[in-house]
């Protein structure tokens, strides 16, 4: 049928535009991020692009949802502004009979943001959770830029190396100055590797010295060595023996039903049913006068979008606090939702056969005798 062929291939054409415009801004803005991280020593320079891809994977359910509904409040609003709308309902389409359409375009990008939500989103999340475990477990001097001084993580210690090209792990003229509660020491090397003793990091110096102030009796030491140990950093704890709930599979949840693993799946349930009522919601939502120059209809769309979200996220801390259960949050949420997307697409189909009604009498009245 005309109707439903011309209404899918604009749809279709402003879902693929859309997604394309909010990929590149999200993209970039987790581009920066990465790099911010990468430059803070938190994630290795080389693998850059690779957590790129794992965190837009993540990003993308709500990336996809965010475009169709967009693409259906678009492709139904400019119907209105130029009163294709007014024709298909003089024609005897209502606006219920949009749905069927719409959802044969939207249903292949719903079945793809419940793939992403309960069998990728965990898997990135692994990933990453890998990707940063590799990380924390290499020598720290092959992290140190060679040259440059770097600050720890608790920002007591400071380093200085000159790396040694021909072995990556071992630095020379190392340099480290430690302020701790009443002491401040200074420590020297010709030389030092990284070891990993346990779960532990040591950094083992040779021939070296240790010159140590007393800062409460202004006390000084001066020690010499041949070779020198100290603990490097805090203990490094596997993530993957402690995985968080994200990280975790869609039935590994299921199988281990603690709130915080239940608010998880109420999370990954939400994009799914969040998406699909989105897509109801923009019908009736895309509802505009022809008359008026303003578009208000797309931005009262979007905040009711951010409003559902914030919802699907407020539902998830609820059910991980056990402040409401699990089958009741997805009912409250997404049902309600569903009611209201109802509702309203019911109360724009009884205003449009009221108007078709008042223009029939109308047009009876105005009929000659």
């Amino acid at each position: 049928m005309l109707f439903d062929s011309t209404l899918r291939r604009e749809l279709a054409r402003n879902f693929g535009a859309t997604l394309v415009v909010i990929l590149t801004i999200v993209l970039t803005m987790m581009l920066i991020r990465t790099l911010g991280q990468a430059a803070g020593g938190q994630v290795a320079p080389q693998d850059v692009i690779l957590l790129l891809g794992y965190v837009a994977l993540g990003h993308l359910p709500t990336m996809l949802a965010l475009s169709l509904f967009i693409a259906v409040v678009a492709t139904l609003s400019r119907m209105y502004r130029e009163s294709e709308m007014t024709i298909w309902f003089a024609s005897g389409i209502g606006l219920t009979r949009f749905v069927r359409p719409v959802l044969r375009v939207c249903w292949p990008v719903l079945l793809v943001i419940g793939v992403l939500a309960l069998f990728v989103w965990p898997w990135q999340n692994l990933r990453g959770v890998e990707l940063k475990e590799r990380f924390e477990r290499r020598s720290d001097l092959s992290r140190v830029t060679a040259g440059q001084f770097q600050t720890s993580n608790d920002g007591t210690r400071v380093f200085f190396i000159e790396r040694d090209a021909a072995d990556t792990s071992t630095g020379r003229n190392v340099f480290i100055l430690s302020s701790l509660p009443g002491s401040e020491s200074v420590t020297s090397a010709r030389s030092g590797r990284i070891e990993m003793v346990g779960d532990d990091r040591f950094l083992q110096l040779t021939r070296g010295q240790q010159n140590e102030e007393n800062l409460k009796t202004g006390d000084k030491t001066l020690a010499r060595f041949e070779g020198y140990s100290a603990r490097a950093g805090e203990r490094v704890i596997s993530g993957l023996d402690n995985l968080p709930p994200k990280a975790r599979t869609s039935l590994a949840l299921l199988l281990e039903p603690t709130a915080r693993n239940q608010g998880e799946l109420v999370w990954r349930l939400g994009l799914l049913f969040g998406a699909a009522n989105m897509v109801l919601l923009g019908i009736g939502l895309s509802a505009t006068n022809p008359r008026r120059a303003s578009n208000w209809n797309l931005l009262f769309a979007l905040l009711s979008f951010a409003i559902y979200y914030n919802v699907i996220n407020l539902s998830q801390a609820w059910v991980a606090g056990n402040k409401i259960s699990m089958g009741a949050a997805l009912v409250l949420a997404h049902g309600g939702a569903f009611v209201i997307a109802l509702g309203l697409l019911w109360w724009r189909e009884s205003g449009n056969r009221r108007g078709r009604w008042r223009a029939k009498l109308a047009a009876n009245a105005a009929a000659p005798a």
